[in-house]
């Protein structure tokens, strides 16, 4: 799945696994430079996900080539979806990839058992983010996880 424009399809973009054939490309995922001080590594992220227990990883391919990395999971104390670890690497960035690997995801998200909304949290100043983010239909809550402003999507947009 991906964005449409005009009923064609820009981008599509694939969820796969992250496994023993592909973890190597995937951790070689960067966001730009600029960006890192409101996201992690995604070998940092994959540790999250491997030791944590509470994150699933998924690499986002598009024409079979790594182009970001996110992660999901479960919330059963606000009954949330939650999207963390979302990257597109820094030289796919400015080509609709973020919004089209959005949509997929949450295309995905709602396939859950249960699903009934998405969250997810960022850093205020993280302005990029925020926009993306409301054009999705993300809407700030006032709710704050750490430093990060948190925002949530119900199921039926």
């Amino acid at each position: 799945m991906g964005s449409t424009k005009g009923g064609t399809r820009i981008h599509l973009i694939e969820l796969r696994e992250v496994n023993a054939d592909n973890w190597r490309e995937v951790i070689r995922i960067e966001p730009r430079k600029d960006q890192l001080r409101f996201v992690a590594s995604v070998a940092h992220y994959l540790n999250l996900c491997h030791y944590g227990g509470e994150w699933q990883p998924l690499a986002l391919f598009h024409d079979d080539e790594p182009i970001g990395f996110a992660m999901w999971g479960y919330d059963p104390e606000d009954d949330s979806y939650w999207i963390g670890g979302f990257i597109i690497d820094g030289k796919h960035q400015g080509k609709g990839y973020g919004r089209a690997a959005m949509e997929t995801l949450l295309e995905y998200l709602a396939r859950q058992p249960g699903y009934r909304e998405a969250a997810l949290s960022y850093e205020p100043e993280n302005t990029v983010a925020s926009r993306l983010y409301a054009s999705l239909g993300f809407i700030e809550t006032g709710e704050r996880v750490e430093d990060e402003l948190i925002a949530r999507r119900p199921a039926n947009d």
